[in-house]
Protein backbone atom coordinates (compact mmCIF):
# COMPACT_ATOMS: atom_id res chain seq x y z
CA UNK A 1 0.00 0.00 0.00
CA UNK A 2 1.19 3.67 -0.59
CA UNK A 3 1.51 5.33 2.63
CA UNK A 4 0.56 8.75 2.98
CA UNK A 5 1.43 11.20 6.03
CA UNK A 6 -1.74 13.59 7.11
CA UNK A 7 -0.84 16.45 9.02
CA UNK A 8 -3.05 18.04 11.20
CA UNK A 9 -5.46 15.31 11.07
CA UNK A 10 -7.62 16.28 13.94
CA UNK A 11 -8.97 19.21 12.36
CA UNK A 12 -11.77 19.45 9.95
CA UNK A 13 -9.95 18.60 6.79
CA UNK A 14 -7.97 16.31 8.33
CA UNK A 15 -11.13 14.07 9.32
CA UNK A 16 -12.47 14.76 6.26
CA UNK A 17 -9.38 13.10 4.25
CA UNK A 18 -9.55 10.37 6.71
CA UNK A 19 -13.19 9.25 5.85
CA UNK A 20 -12.52 9.79 2.09
CA UNK A 21 -9.58 6.99 2.14
CA UNK A 22 -11.45 4.87 5.27
CA UNK A 23 -12.04 2.58 3.03
CA UNK A 24 -9.20 2.46 0.24
CA UNK A 25 -7.14 -0.51 -0.48
CA UNK A 26 -4.58 1.33 -1.75
CA UNK A 27 -3.51 3.86 0.46
CA UNK A 28 -2.55 3.81 4.26
CA UNK A 29 -2.74 7.12 5.85
CA UNK A 30 -0.06 7.85 8.59
CA UNK A 31 -1.89 10.48 10.56
CA UNK A 32 -0.07 13.35 12.53
CA UNK A 33 -1.13 16.21 14.86
CA UNK A 34 1.22 18.51 16.71
CA UNK A 35 1.67 15.55 19.54
CA UNK A 36 3.41 13.23 17.04
CA UNK A 37 4.91 15.44 14.69
CA UNK A 38 5.86 19.63 14.98
CA UNK A 39 6.33 20.27 11.76
CA UNK A 40 8.36 23.45 12.73
CA UNK A 41 10.95 21.33 14.11
CA UNK A 42 13.27 20.45 10.06
CA UNK A 43 14.85 17.62 11.92
CA UNK A 44 11.95 16.26 13.10
CA UNK A 45 10.47 16.24 9.75
CA UNK A 46 13.42 14.73 8.17
CA UNK A 47 13.52 12.17 10.42
CA UNK A 48 10.10 10.68 10.04
CA UNK A 49 9.26 11.26 6.50
CA UNK A 50 12.32 8.89 5.89
CA UNK A 51 11.49 6.35 8.24
CA UNK A 52 7.59 6.03 6.83
CA UNK A 53 9.38 6.86 2.96
CA UNK A 54 5.72 8.31 1.90
CA UNK A 55 3.95 8.18 -1.34
CA UNK A 56 2.50 11.98 -0.68
CA UNK A 57 1.95 14.12 2.37
CA UNK A 58 -1.22 15.93 3.00
CA UNK A 59 -0.31 18.80 4.82
CA UNK A 60 -3.57 20.14 6.62
CA UNK A 61 -2.30 21.83 9.64
CA UNK A 62 -2.37 25.67 9.73
CA UNK A 63 -2.83 28.16 12.59
CA UNK A 64 -5.71 29.78 11.42
CA UNK A 65 -6.82 31.83 14.42
CA UNK A 66 -6.96 35.31 12.18
CA UNK A 67 -7.01 37.47 15.31
CA UNK A 68 -4.75 35.58 16.96
CA UNK A 69 -2.11 35.51 14.18
CA UNK A 70 -2.25 39.25 14.10
CA UNK A 71 -0.94 38.84 18.34
CA UNK A 72 1.54 35.72 17.58
CA UNK A 73 2.44 36.32 13.65
CA UNK A 74 6.22 34.43 14.61
CA UNK A 75 4.09 31.62 16.07
CA UNK A 76 1.92 31.66 12.94
CA UNK A 77 5.11 32.60 10.70
CA UNK A 78 6.08 28.82 11.99
CA UNK A 79 3.21 27.13 11.56
CA UNK A 80 1.70 28.56 8.29
CA UNK A 81 5.04 29.00 6.56
CA UNK A 82 8.23 27.19 8.47
CA UNK A 83 6.12 24.01 8.43
CA UNK A 84 5.24 24.04 5.08
CA UNK A 85 8.56 24.38 4.26
CA UNK A 86 9.68 21.58 6.48
CA UNK A 87 7.33 18.98 4.53
CA UNK A 88 8.40 20.42 1.40
CA UNK A 89 12.12 19.71 2.03
CA UNK A 90 11.31 16.05 3.28
CA UNK A 91 9.16 15.64 0.55
CA UNK A 92 11.75 16.30 -1.96
CA UNK A 93 14.10 14.20 -0.23
CA UNK A 94 11.50 11.43 -0.08
CA UNK A 95 10.55 12.18 -3.61
CA UNK A 96 7.17 12.29 -2.19
CA UNK A 97 4.14 14.32 -3.53
CA UNK A 98 2.86 17.23 -1.18
CA UNK A 99 -0.14 18.32 -1.50
CA UNK A 100 -0.91 21.58 0.77
CA UNK A 101 -4.23 24.06 1.77
CA UNK A 102 -3.84 27.36 1.17
CA UNK A 103 -6.19 30.29 1.97
CA UNK A 104 -8.55 33.37 0.00
CA UNK A 105 -6.43 35.58 2.27
CA UNK A 106 -3.84 35.82 0.62
CA UNK A 107 -5.43 38.07 -1.79
CA UNK A 108 -6.53 41.57 -0.42
CA UNK A 109 -10.15 40.77 -0.73
CA UNK A 110 -10.98 43.96 -2.90
CA UNK A 111 -11.65 42.26 -5.81
CA UNK A 112 -14.49 42.61 -7.96
CA UNK A 113 -14.41 39.19 -9.82
CA UNK A 114 -13.49 35.81 -8.74
CA UNK A 115 -10.00 35.47 -8.35
CA UNK A 116 -8.01 33.35 -10.69
CA UNK A 117 -5.08 31.46 -9.95
CA UNK A 118 -2.98 34.05 -11.59
CA UNK A 119 -4.25 36.94 -9.90
CA UNK A 120 -1.68 39.28 -8.37
CA UNK A 121 -1.60 38.05 -4.44
CA UNK A 122 -1.58 41.05 -1.23
CA UNK A 123 -2.53 39.52 1.95
CA UNK A 124 -3.80 41.91 4.13
CA UNK A 125 -3.50 40.25 7.84
CA UNK A 126 -0.78 38.38 9.38
CA UNK A 127 -2.60 34.90 9.00
CA UNK A 128 -2.72 35.79 5.10
CA UNK A 129 0.91 37.10 4.70
CA UNK A 130 2.54 33.52 6.64
CA UNK A 131 0.06 31.41 4.26
CA UNK A 132 1.36 33.44 0.93
CA UNK A 133 4.89 32.44 2.60
CA UNK A 134 4.20 28.93 2.80
CA UNK A 135 3.15 28.76 -0.58
CA UNK A 136 6.48 30.13 -1.77
CA UNK A 137 8.35 27.61 0.16
CA UNK A 138 6.49 24.59 -0.72
CA UNK A 139 7.02 26.12 -4.79
CA UNK A 140 11.07 26.64 -3.90
CA UNK A 141 12.02 23.27 -2.30
CA UNK A 142 9.67 20.63 -4.22
CA UNK A 143 8.58 21.03 -7.61
CA UNK A 144 5.88 17.38 -7.51
CA UNK A 145 3.52 20.04 -5.36
CA UNK A 146 -0.15 20.95 -5.52
CA UNK A 147 -1.33 23.93 -3.63
CA UNK A 148 -5.10 24.30 -2.96
CA UNK A 149 -6.24 27.17 -2.22
CA UNK A 150 -10.06 27.13 -0.03
CA UNK A 151 -12.46 29.73 1.66
CA UNK A 152 -15.00 29.62 4.51
CA UNK A 153 -14.26 25.63 5.12
CA UNK A 154 -16.41 23.80 7.68
CA UNK A 155 -16.45 20.01 8.70
CA UNK A 156 -16.14 17.90 11.37
CA UNK A 157 -15.07 20.59 14.33
CA UNK A 158 -15.84 23.79 15.37
CA UNK A 159 -16.71 26.15 12.39
CA UNK A 160 -19.35 29.06 11.19
CA UNK A 161 -22.03 26.43 10.69
CA UNK A 162 -22.27 24.61 14.17
CA UNK A 163 -21.63 28.20 15.74
CA UNK A 164 -24.99 29.53 14.31
CA UNK A 165 -27.10 26.91 15.08
CA UNK A 166 -26.09 27.03 18.30
CA UNK A 167 -26.83 30.64 19.00
CA UNK A 168 -30.22 29.84 17.19
CA UNK A 169 -31.09 27.50 20.24
CA UNK A 170 -31.15 30.49 22.68
CA UNK A 171 -31.67 33.72 20.55
CA UNK A 172 -34.92 34.70 18.63
CA UNK A 173 -32.44 36.57 16.18
CA UNK A 174 -28.90 36.88 14.97
CA UNK A 175 -26.54 39.86 13.74
CA UNK A 176 -24.54 38.70 10.70
CA UNK A 177 -22.63 40.65 9.01
CA UNK A 178 -23.70 41.14 4.69
CA UNK A 179 -20.62 42.91 3.05
CA UNK A 180 -18.24 40.02 3.04
CA UNK A 181 -18.71 37.24 0.47
CA UNK A 182 -17.19 33.73 -0.58
CA UNK A 183 -17.99 30.24 -1.27
CA UNK A 184 -18.73 28.32 1.68
CA UNK A 185 -17.16 24.64 0.92
CA UNK A 186 -17.72 21.74 2.83
CA UNK A 187 -14.48 19.59 3.88
CA UNK A 188 -15.45 16.64 2.39
CA UNK A 189 -15.95 18.55 -0.58
CA UNK A 190 -12.28 19.20 -1.41
CA UNK A 191 -10.97 16.15 0.64
CA UNK A 192 -12.40 14.78 -2.96
CA UNK A 193 -10.53 17.40 -4.88
CA UNK A 194 -7.24 16.53 -2.71
CA UNK A 195 -8.05 12.26 -3.73
CA UNK A 196 -8.61 13.51 -6.92
CA UNK A 197 -5.56 15.46 -7.74
CA UNK A 198 -2.89 13.39 -5.63
CA UNK A 199 -2.91 10.64 -8.54
CA UNK A 200 -1.65 12.65 -10.58
CA UNK A 201 1.16 14.63 -12.13
CA UNK A 202 -1.23 17.62 -12.44
CA UNK A 203 1.53 19.77 -9.95
CA UNK A 204 0.30 23.55 -9.61
CA UNK A 205 -1.78 26.19 -7.76
CA UNK A 206 -5.71 25.55 -7.57
CA UNK A 207 -8.49 27.41 -6.44
CA UNK A 208 -10.47 24.35 -4.29
CA UNK A 209 -13.86 25.99 -3.20
CA UNK A 210 -17.92 25.08 -3.81
CA UNK A 211 -19.25 26.56 -6.72
CA UNK A 212 -21.46 29.75 -6.49
CA UNK A 213 -21.08 32.50 -3.66
CA UNK A 214 -23.18 34.34 -0.57
CA UNK A 215 -22.59 36.69 2.11
CA UNK A 216 -22.27 35.13 5.30
CA UNK A 217 -25.81 36.78 6.51
CA UNK A 218 -27.37 34.80 3.43
CA UNK A 219 -25.21 31.62 4.26
CA UNK A 220 -26.76 31.91 7.49
CA UNK A 221 -30.12 32.24 6.41
CA UNK A 222 -29.74 28.63 4.38
CA UNK A 223 -28.28 27.09 7.53
CA UNK A 224 -31.17 27.98 9.29
CA UNK A 225 -33.87 27.23 6.49
CA UNK A 226 -32.46 24.05 6.05
CA UNK A 227 -32.31 23.12 9.97
CA UNK A 228 -35.95 24.54 10.30
CA UNK A 229 -34.90 27.19 12.84
CA UNK A 230 -36.94 29.95 12.98
CA UNK A 231 -34.16 32.05 14.19
CA UNK A 232 -34.52 35.84 12.13
CA UNK A 233 -30.95 36.64 10.54
CA UNK A 234 -30.37 40.54 11.08
CA UNK A 235 -27.61 41.42 8.10
CA UNK A 236 -25.42 43.99 9.36
CA UNK A 237 -22.08 45.42 8.16
CA UNK A 238 -18.55 44.53 8.94
CA UNK A 239 -18.16 48.07 10.76
CA UNK A 240 -21.56 47.48 12.88
CA UNK A 241 -20.27 44.20 13.68
CA UNK A 242 -16.77 45.32 14.77
CA UNK A 243 -14.09 42.16 14.50
CA UNK A 244 -10.51 43.44 16.45
CA UNK A 245 -9.40 42.08 12.66
CA UNK A 246 -10.30 43.19 9.51
CA UNK A 247 -11.96 40.37 7.04
CA UNK A 248 -11.85 39.67 3.28
CA UNK A 249 -14.94 41.89 1.84
CA UNK A 250 -14.50 39.23 -1.16
CA UNK A 251 -13.62 36.06 -0.61
CA UNK A 252 -14.85 34.05 -4.54
CA UNK A 253 -12.53 32.12 -5.68
CA UNK A 254 -12.84 31.00 -9.38
CA UNK A 255 -11.41 27.09 -9.63
CA UNK A 256 -10.01 28.00 -13.16
CA UNK A 257 -7.24 25.48 -13.34
CA UNK A 258 -9.38 22.37 -12.08
CA UNK A 259 -12.02 23.62 -14.65
CA UNK A 260 -9.35 24.35 -17.86
CA UNK A 261 -6.70 21.05 -16.66
CA UNK A 262 -9.23 18.40 -15.01
CA UNK A 263 -12.72 16.90 -15.66
CA UNK A 264 -13.60 17.76 -11.77
CA UNK A 265 -16.17 19.53 -10.03
CA UNK A 266 -16.95 20.91 -7.10
CA UNK A 267 -20.55 21.09 -5.28
CA UNK A 268 -22.58 24.00 -5.31
CA UNK A 269 -22.37 25.72 -1.91
CA UNK A 270 -26.08 24.73 -1.53
CA UNK A 271 -26.06 21.26 -2.34
CA UNK A 272 -22.74 20.89 0.19
CA UNK A 273 -24.24 22.28 2.81
CA UNK A 274 -27.65 20.44 2.74
CA UNK A 275 -25.22 17.48 2.59
CA UNK A 276 -23.42 17.89 5.21
CA UNK A 277 -26.59 19.17 7.68
CA UNK A 278 -28.34 15.77 6.53
CA UNK A 279 -25.14 14.01 7.64
CA UNK A 280 -24.57 15.74 10.95
CA UNK A 281 -28.44 15.03 12.09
Amino acid sequence: MKRMIVTGCNGQLGRAVNLQYENSSEYELINTDVGELDITKVDDVMQFAREIKPYAIINCAAYTAVEACEKEEDLAFRINAIGARNLSIAANETGAKLMHISTDYVFDGNGTRPYKETDPTGPQGAYGRTKLAGEEFVKEFNDRHFILRTAWLYGDGKNFVKTMLRLSETNDKVRVVRDQVGSPTSAAELAKAIAYLLPTENYGLFHATCEGDCSWAQFTEEIFRLAGKKTVVEAITSEEYGAAVKRPAYSILDNYMFRMTTDFAFADWHDAIAAYLKEQN
